[in-house]
């Protein structure tokens, strides 16, 4: 059996939190309705049963925030890991950076954090010169780079604390368990597009092992839930 911990969270909070991580998840429309549906049941059903959900649409920044409330460290923690949901699928995208923008802003957030972020910034209409380029491109940090532009997002992700046994959840559902295999997508037997790895691709996949990493050893070592179905 479980164990159960105490949340510093409510359940409106969390309620609120969750809609606003799916309105991340689902800002560059790369879900349709079917499987919005299917992440919205498996939220409510597998990761926060005991949480009455009405619905589960777009949440506006204005309701995001008179629903976190004027915790300053509760909306920091939750900006944080809206940037690791919109950076989970490898990319990160203008739709989702508007987005976090404006959730920012209701939050009365410094925003100078997402500005590093958009150095990252995956535009769709070039999307075979973006995947081209991450493969010669030098990985920040690395010898030969002088400056980390990306420092200060990396050293405020790394801070992010897993306080809450269905964020935690929510964390190992969306990121992925493993880098995801390079592939070449070809058409008529020609060579359309090369496309590296998900850890080539992020320049940010170190913070979201360690962040999905610190979310399973709370679930197992502080909730002593069964993490298997994760792994």
């Amino acid at each position: 059996m479980a164990l159960i911990t105490q949340s510093p969270y409510t359940q409106t909070q969390i309620k609120i939190w969750l809609q606003g991580l799916l309105t991340i998840a689902w800002a560059d429309g790369h879900f349709d309705d079917e499987e919005k549906e299917l992440i919205a049941e498996i939220t409510q059903d597998e990761l926060a049963p005991n949480i009455d959900f009405d619905s589960f649409h777009p949440i506006s920044s204005e309701d995001l925030a008179e629903g976190l409330g004027q915790d300053t460290d509760l909306a920091q923690n939750f900006l944080r890991m809206a940037v690791m949901v919109a950076l989970a699928d490898g990319v990160y995208s203008t739709q989702e950076n508007e987005t976090l923008l404006e959730f920012c802003s209701a939050l009365k957030l410094d925003a100078e954090i997402l500005k590093s972020l958009q150095s990252t910034l995956y535009n769709l209409q070039q999307a075979d010169a973006s995947a081209e380029s991450a493969q010669t491109l030098p990985a920040p940090g690395k010898e030969g780079i002088g400056i980390d532009p990306l420092k200060p997002a990396r050293e405020w992700l790394d801070q992010m604390e897993v306080q809450d046994p269905r964020l935690a959840r929510f964390l190992c559902k969306m990121i992925p368990s493993q880098c995801p295999f390079e592939r070449t997508v070809t058409l008529f037997g020609h060579k359309i597009v090369h496309i590296p790895p998900m850890c080539k691709l992020n320049p940010l996949y170190e913070q979201l092992v360690g962040i999905r990493f610190r979310a399973l050893s709370y679930l197992a070592d502080d909730c002593e839930e069964d993490v298997t179905p994760y792994l």
